[in-house]
């Protein structure tokens, strides 16, 4: 007998479990239960009036009535055209591709199971193109079993894992659901199958981790009937039910995670900074050249609250672009400077970092001039520390830090060296969270006094839905800017189809130079530097990303359309040039020309995608848009229209019309709704890489739960842990759900979790 933590090669032997291994990083029989199939092969799915879905997987069984080969008109072979009648009053058409390979046993009057994707050749009608294929025996045979298997694809690898002694046990086809497992050009599904199916013969049962009272209350089946069933279900109840009881056992796992770390912070201990009213942040309030809006008001609150507890404040600040973030932020770094400690400002890019110190430089004003002439009486300091400064300037900086003269210390990964040190670090906030691992986070709250946690605020303007809030990062509250800033101009987005229209490409450059001739500035991004570039780029300009097997589209370097532009359409305009392998001191001067207004157009890559902020500029020109995620395109688009006048952004793109990549782009176009788009991002790409870039491979505990669509199961799941929790931190006394939590999560990415 076995039992889930028993090792996969004492139970299915060592060549077996090491191509588990090897393929799926399986080790143990838990591990092999929870590699759910993708999906299920029927007996035959009935066919009815209503035709089937496009790309919909379907099997039927049937007899073949016609099979005729064809030569194909385009190149070298042929096609085998059949027809199999499955009783329903119509025959499905299908199409083999190797038609002289599988002729002599896709035959007339055969008794066959066909397995494939439905697809549309013209409306209203569709076909099989190349399905697995078994041929079967006459319903009325006395004999249960074949000496020899004539198939091809899944089907017939079923039929080969049921293969025995004495030939291939075909009632296994009697089943009504067989499971098609996710599978490897190595370890085929009906290998998993197998295997499967020897470990379910050998399961002890299993002890549920779940009380009786909360199954019986959700009506959740027991788990060990749960693993059975997924593999192995006599009814479409039996999938969804198994389902069910899985995908809660997935949210409550992660939710435990979470509740933990939840408890842990909450058991920490920080400097409590309340407000004052003769102190920087109030003189701050009072010069404000205007309104804030009702939501930063709320937010402001929200934040200070947290700040005057002598717990730490664990929360993420996320909005809109453009919708004041960074403002609400230094209002809280003032709150924390006025209890006499500092603040770090940890940025993803040395050029976003820049940013941040001459835009707080800029609003502070004479309040950041601590030290300097003319300094305001309630003043502190503003620092910046970036890895490529000279090392005086580095110097002075490290020095300001460790006496506390700088109140607010701005920089890149460089504040997370050992060399850097603090006088008093009381709050910590984190710029583009996403952007930085748990322990670069974890590094820099290190730095605060022995027993001291800093309080830590986390900022995004990548909106995140609700559910995926609350799965990854539900131990941060959450506050959410919605609205913007009054004076915010409105923003549209046009996709610019070269290949349909190339005219409309010199209608772009055009457009430019006609808002710099209005005395306004633009950007033109591009999505790689140049030819050499590592990863993005080979000789003959093309970019990695395209499908396998396919020769990917060309891209344009920012090199090359720098040089095209400067010397083309747009020669008589100023145009300056951003990327990542300048040097740090040129990135800094060429932002500086293009804030003061001496650079009229930036051909740039995705330098500026966060933080930077030029009013002036109003156009913004993508370059091989497709090339960009729709969070990536809604963030670049977002550093124009930020002043008086109106922005326009141009997607030009190669991609085909009607394709994916076009529809995402014109989605992108028609909204700009943050949220809305989000969730359309989040749609198109794995759940579990959301997942798994906020918690360090928990991707591998996404098999069944959906973080956009199972709000109800995320939030009954969080309740339950968290109360839990609160009476049984450790979950000494519930050891079944700890066991489940490091099931999810295994131990060395709980200790990874346990740090952010």
């Amino acid at each position: 007998m076995a039992t889930l933590s028993d090792r996969l090669d004492h139970v299915l032997g060592a060549k077996a479990a090491g191509s588990l291994a090897d393929a799926f990083d399986m080790g143990t029989v838990e591990d092999l239960l929870r590699h759910y199939p993708l999906r299920y092969a029927t007996q035959g799915q009935p066919l009815t009036e209503e035709a089937p879905e496009d790309g919909a997987h379907i099997t039927v069984i049937g007899r073949i009535t016609k099979a005729e080969l064809r030569p194909m008109r385009q190149r070298r072979g042929s096609l085998l055209k059949v027809v199999l009648d499955t009783g329903s009053g119509r025959g499905v058409d299908v199409t083999f591709f190797n038609g002289d390979k599988v002729k002599y046993v896709v035959r007339e009057g055969a008794r066959a199971m066909m397995s494939g994707t439905v697809n549309y050749w013209r409306p209203g009608q569709w076909n099989l193109s190349h399905p697995g294929y078994l041929i079967l025996p006459e319903a009325d045979t006395d004999e249960p079993q074949l000496t020899t298997v004539r198939g091809g694809g899944d089907l017939r690898g079923i039929a080969q894992s049921a293969k025995g002694a004495g030939g291939v046990d075909m009632s296994f086809f009697d089943r009504e659901f067989i499971p098609v497992y996710p599978a490897t050009a190595k370890v085929q599904s009906w290998e998993i199958l197998a295997c499967v199916r020897q470990v379910l013969d050998q399961l002890d049962p299993l002890a549920d981790p779940l009380p009786d009272d909360i199954r019986g209350e959700r009506e959740l089946m027991p788990v060990g009937d749960a693993l059975r069933l997924i593999h192995l279900p006599e009814s479409q109840s039996d999938i969804e039910r198994a389902r069910e009881r899985l995908r809660f056992d997935e949210a409550l796992a992660l939710q435990l995670v979470l509740a933990e770390r939840r408890h842990e912070v909450s058991g920490r201990t920080a400097r409590a900074c309340p407000p004052r009213a003769d102190g920087i942040a109030a003189a701050f309030d009072e010069r404000l050249p205007f309104e804030l809006t009702e939501g930063q008001r709320q937010v402001i609150a929200e934040i200070s609250a947290d700040l005057s507890r002598e717990q730490p404040m664990h929360r993420l600040l996320q909005g809109e672009v453009g919708s004041g973030k960074t403002i609400v932020a230094l209002h809280a770094m003032l709150q924390v400077v006025d209890a006499g400690q500092q603040c770090a400002l940890l940025a993803p890019t040395e050029v976003l970092a820049a940013q941040h110190y001459r835009s707080l430089c800029a609003m502070l004003g004479d309040l950041g001039q601590a030290g300097e002439l003319g300094a305001a009486e309630t003043a502190t300091r503003v620092t910046l520390v970036t890895g490529s400064m000279s090392t005086a300037t580095k110097r002075a900086a490290l020095l300001a830090a460790v006496t506390g003269d700088a109140g607010i210390v701005i920089g890149t990964h460089a504040l997370i060296q050992d060399a850097v040190e603090f006088f008093d670090l009381g709050m910590v906030v984190v710029d583009e969270q996403h952007r930085f691992g748990v322990e670069q986070r974890d590094a820099l709250r290190a730095k605060a006094k022995a027993g001291i946690s800093p309080h830590l605020l986390v900022m995004t303007a990548t909106p995140i839905p609700r559910t995926i809030a609350m799965t990854t990062l539900g131990d941060l509250e959450t506050s959410t800017l919605t609205q913007l800033p009054r004076g915010r101009s409105p923003l549209a987005s046009k996709v610019v189809p070269r290949r349909v229209h190339p005219n409309w490409v010199d209608r772009a450059w055009e457009r430019i130079t006609e808002e710099v001739g209005a005395g306004r500035q633009a950007y033109v991004v591009c999505s790689r530097i140049g030819e050499d570039e590592d990863g993005a780029g080979s000789k003959g300009g093309k970019s990695r990303g395209a499908d396998s097997g396919k020769e990917p589209p060309a891209t344009q370097a920012v090199l090359d359309v720098f040089d095209r532009l400067r010397t083309g359409p747009l020669a008589q305009l100023r145009i300056g040039l951003l990327h990542g392998r300048l040097p740090s001191d040129e990135k800094d001067q060429v932002m500086r020309d293009f804030n003061a207004g001496d650079i009229d157009v930036l051909v740039c890559t995705t330098v500026v995608e966060v933080g930077v902020d030029v009013p002036n500029a109003t156009v913004m020109v993508i370059v091989d848009a497709d090339r960009f995620g729709v969070s990536q395109l809604h963030q670049l688009r977002g550093r124009i229209g930020r002043g008086a006048h109106p922005g326009l952004c141009l997607l030009i793109t190669d991609a085909a019309p009607g394709g994916p990549a076009m529809t995402r782009l014109e989605a992108v176009a028609a909204t700009t709704d943050g949220f809305e788009l989000s969730v359309l991002d989040l749609r198109q790409r794995r759940e579990g890489d959301v997942l798994g870039s906020a918690q360090s491979g928990t991707a591998r505990s996404l098999r069944l739960l959906s973080l956009l669509d199972d709000l109800e199961v995320i939030t009954a799941a969080q309740e339950l842990a968290r109360s839990v929790v609160a009476v049984d931190p450790g979950l000494t006394r519930h050891p079944g759900l700890a066991a489940m939590m490091h099931a999810a999560v295994d131990s060395e990415r709980l200790e990874y979790l346990a740090k952010s």
